[in-house]
């Protein structure tokens, strides 16, 4: 067994590091106060190639696999929330969705601009009335001769407002639900019929533009369908078990980051005559969270391990994401206990970390979503079958 990063994959890490240190960090926050996506370095990251690192180089990517993607959402993680959930959108979820689910011609069109970053991509599935019971949506798709019009509400779409290429689920037969009754589509943004409502004004990961898509007789041609007509459930599914994968990674390093400060903290904070880091308390609370940390490591990378070899990983990804978002927020409350009243201040990047880490318990699947699917799992490799 191998644990180690290939040379490739380390060149990679110290490019993505000093990148993200030239270009995000000192606007980390300012994109949330202004509540802005930073376009320049956006694209500045497109390139670089950071929009298409696991694609495969015959359409646009890095080819540097889910590894390499882990490592550049790892290093995001560190630095900025909103920019790993600008890039975690692209290519996790929006992206990765032609990947996994589309044709040879559809890969070409679509996935090449977008691995190269010429393109920005979103994934519309959640709506007023579906979030975690995905299968509730309401969006209809009905085929009219060379197309499918589409109508409905799209709702908390990452990147909503600036993609270009759209992924979208919608319902092609009402009777069938989720088994064969719901239909994935590649909808490009320029199609008459899409406008963009509400733009939420969030509590955190404000540099992440997050908005309502509405579609109004938007015709798509019947070549946009992803994936099997009636199999977009499958479809969807499968790209948010590798964006969770990718979502546990950068919780890994916004864990790590603030494990980091922490360290440095106590180190240089005195009380009582001596640095807080000699209280057995502080050193108990930092122990414990860098063994958790270390237990999401492994995880993480094996997971990712997983995936490029080919091998079953969807119950590892939905631990990922659980076991990544819950370390990441309890790294961030130690750390601004350790800070104490300084974490609280907005002078400090703490606050801002606080703010950011509590989505990742939410999207992408809430954790009791991850549970259900971590226990479905576990009773099904047992050959007994549980309703969730």
């Amino acid at each position: 067994m191998d644990f180690s990063f290939s040379k490739e994959h380390q060149m990679l890490r110290r490019m993505v590091r000093e990148f993200l240190e030239r270009e995000v960090k000192p606007i980390a926050r300012k994109m949330d106060e202004e509540h802005q996506v930073p376009m320049e370095a956006v694209k500045k990251a497109a390139e670089l190639g950071l929009l298409g690192v696991p694609f495969p180089q015959e359409y646009g990517g890095m080819g540097a696999g889910e590894v390499g993607y882990c490592i550049v959402a790892e290093e995001l993680g560190k630095v900025s929330s909103s920019f790993a959930t600008i890039i975690g959108a692209h290519i996790g979820i929006g992206a990765m969705a032609i990947y996994l689910g589309g044709t040879e011609e559809q890969k070409k069109k679509y996935l090449t601009p977008l691995a190269r970053g010429e393109k920005i991509a979103a994934f519309a599935l959640t709506e007023a009335g579906a979030g975690s019971d995905a299968a509730a949506i309401k969006t209809r798709a009905i085929r009219d001769g060379d197309y499918y019009i589409l109508n409905g509400t799209k709702q908390f779409i990452t990147n909503g407002d600036i993609a270009d290429i759209i992924t979208v689920m919608a319902v092609t037969d009402p009777a069938l639900g989720a088994r064969g009754g719901i239909t994935a589509f590649i909808v490009e943004r320029d199609y008459p019929g899409i406008r963009i409502g509400k733009l939420e004004d969030k509590m955190g990961i404000r540099g992440s533009s997050t908005a309502e898509i509405i579609f109004e007789d938007c015709r798509v041609p019947k070549e946009n369908v992803l994936g099997q007509f009636g199999a977009g459930f499958i479809v969807f599914m499968q790209s948010l078990d590798m964006g969770r994968l990718s979502l546990g990674a950068a919780c890994l390093g916004g864990a790590q980051a603030a494990l980091n400060m922490a360290l440095e903290w106590a180190a240089m904070r005195e009380q009582f005559g001596v640095p807080i880091a000699h209280k057995q308390s502080i050193q108990w609370m930092l122990a414990d969270l860098a063994t958790q940390i270390e237990a999401l490591r492994s995880l993480v990378y094996r997971t990712a391990w997983l995936v490029d070899t080919k091998q079953p990983f969807s119950q590892q990804a939905a631990m990922c994401k659980l076991l990544g978002s819950e370390v990441a927020s309890r790294a961030i409350n130690v750390a601004l206990q350790i800070y104490g009243a300084m974490g609280y201040s907005r002078d400090f990047p703490i606050e801002l970390m606080f703010r950011d880490a509590r989505i990742a318990e939410i999207y992408e699947g809430t954790n009791e979503v991850q549970r259900i699917v971590i226990a479905v799992n576990l009773f099904r490799k047992l050959g007994i079958r549980i309703r969730p």
